[in-house]
């Protein structure tokens, strides 16, 4: 398995009681989506290796409370505090038809109410403090923020996502 096929859920923050659990901290919408996962894979140098869990409990804060199969000491879970957790793309909850994963827009084009097409879709850049498409225009990259305002709606039928840019925002990336 490897990251193209995955999404992050979360990482593992800290070592909880002496038995071998773990607090993750969750970077889900819907933790409760998740309660009582089966597996995880946790990124080790720079591989995803596949973990069994004996359980996966869902805890207020967007954490979960993990317990994985035959690691049943501190010394044995110690290694895995900070490590990304992963899941297949495959285990995403299904959406309604006007919800969308970022990664699903990856190749869509994006399309300006005043401007007309401004490019495909490269990358998603998902931020602490915003999310971004990455756009190719006029060949250079566009950044454009993923606001309510800004994307006005998603096709993913026609793979096309419909913005209105703030009046200048292409002009500061075609200056050189």
């Amino acid at each position: 398995m490897n990251k193209d096929q995955c999404f992050q859920i979360g990482r593992i923050a800290k070592v909880h009681g002496l038995r071998g659990e773990v607090n993750v901290v969750l970077d889900v919408d819907y933790p409760e989506d998740y309660e009582g996962l089966e597996h995880l894979f946790i990124e080790q140098k720079g591989r995803l290796v596949p973990f069994f869990l004996e359980h996966f409990v869902i805890q207020p804060g967007n954490r979960a409370l993990a317990k994985f199969e035959e690691l049943d000491t501190i010394e044995l879970v110690e290694s895995l505090v900070g490590a990304e957790a992963y899941l297949p793309l495959t285990e995403l909850p299904k959406l309604e038809d006007d919800q969308y994963y970022f990664h699903e827009l990856i190749g869509f084009e994006v399309e300006d109410e005043t401007l007309g097409l401004i490019g495909p879709i490269q990358i998603i850049y998902d931020l602490e403090t915003q999310d971004l498409l990455g756009v190719i225009h006029q060949g250079k990259e566009v950044l454009i923020p993923i606001q309510d305002g800004i994307i006005t709606k998603v096709d993913k039928a026609a793979k096309k996502v419909f913005c209105q840019l703030p009046e200048g925002l292409l002009d500061i990336y075609l200056e050189d």
